[in-house]
């Protein structure tokens, strides 16, 4: 699967496996959304197309995967399964690389469209990819 990114096969930073990572995003999806109930005071209109605070989750999740990928290498979700992003330059990610790689995910194709290697859109455009950390 990574042998053209030079990664290992198995282990810390081999290529990390689409369960885990869909997982890990449904993790982020499930803290945005809960981040979102907090901040309105528990209104149940965030779920409602209808309400004013519709997009409030979407805004939340984008928020701490861009802030947690910048400062900590990986979504909150990824972290706790033992993913991070790697930059294939070997650099940190910074806020705009995450912020544009993070968008790209909420526009939903880029990461359904996918090299050999699994690496999605989002991960060609910021030059990542996505790792065991253990």
């Amino acid at each position: 699967m990574s042998s053209d990114l030079q990664l290992p096969d198995h282990g810390p930073g081999s290529a990390a496996g689409w369960g885990r990572r869909f997982l890990a995003l449904l993790l982020d999806w499930l803290a945005g959304n809960l981040v979102a109930f907090i901040v309105t005071g528990g209104d149940s209109g965030i779920w409602d197309a209808q309400s004013d605070v519709f997009w409030l989750p979407l805004i939340c999740w984008y928020v701490l995967v861009v802030a947690s990928t910048t400062l900590a290498g990986g979504s909150l979700g990824q972290l706790m399964l033992g993913l991070r992003v790697a930059h294939l330059g070997g650099r940190r990610l910074g806020p705009v690389i995450a912020a544009v790689r993070t968008l790209m995910i909420a526009l939903i194709i880029p990461p359904l469209v996918f090299t050999s290697e699994g690496r999605g859109l989002h991960d060609l455009a910021s030059n990542t990819v996505v790792v065991n950390a253990r």
